[in-house]
């Protein structure tokens, strides 16, 4: 319990430059590969930002893993990503990599199986629809469990108003 509250001046230096380089080749980095970087749009962006939240901390705080190997680590999982980005113009990758939306209601009617698949609970949605300020069943044309594990409520007041087909293109039934 005593070695809590041990440090030395060498560690604080050493692990106040290592935050600094490793923060710095995060910053680079994202700015290489841009934005989807830290999105959770699909799992494998789930993926990426845990393994850069990893690797930040064991570059930082274990001795044992020099900056130089932690900008290395960074570096070859933001290529991955990159990589990734670059196969997702191809449908058999993108369907491997990416999860599918799904259609939690069709209009006012709840889609049970698929609630079950999502393993979305009616309360779950109900909180959902509470957010959305959906006052009546009959104002949801859609909901979407999405790639993310969002819920999107599609909805309006005027009762004859469809929803576009492109937006529900990618969504299973």
């Amino acid at each position: 319990m005593e070695n809590w509250f041990d440090v030395s001046y060498q560690s604080v230096i050493a692990i106040s430059l290592s935050a600094i380089g490793i923060y710095a080749a995060v910053i680079l980095f994202t700015r290489i590969a841009g934005k989807r970087s830290f999105s959770k749009m699909s799992s494998f962006d789930f993926a990426m930002t845990v393994a850069v939240g990893s690797i930040l901390a064991s570059t930082i705080l274990n001795s044992s893993v020099s900056l130089l190997e932690g900008v290395v680590g960074l570096a070859g999982v933001y290529l991955l990503q990159i990589g990734a980005a670059f196969l997702r113009r191809y449908s058999f990758f993108q369907r491997l990599i990416d999860n599918t939306p799904l259609l939690l209601m069709d209009g006012p009617q709840i889609l049970e199986q698929n609630l079950k698949k999502a393993r979305v609970t009616k309360g779950d949605l109900r909180a959902k629809l509470r957010e959305a300020n959906v006052i009546n069943l009959s104002q949801v044309r859609a909901v979407v469990f999405e790639t993310t594990g969002d819920i999107s409520v599609l909805h309006s007041s005027n009762t004859g108003e469809e929803i576009e087909d492109w937006l529900l293109k990618d969504v299973a039934h």
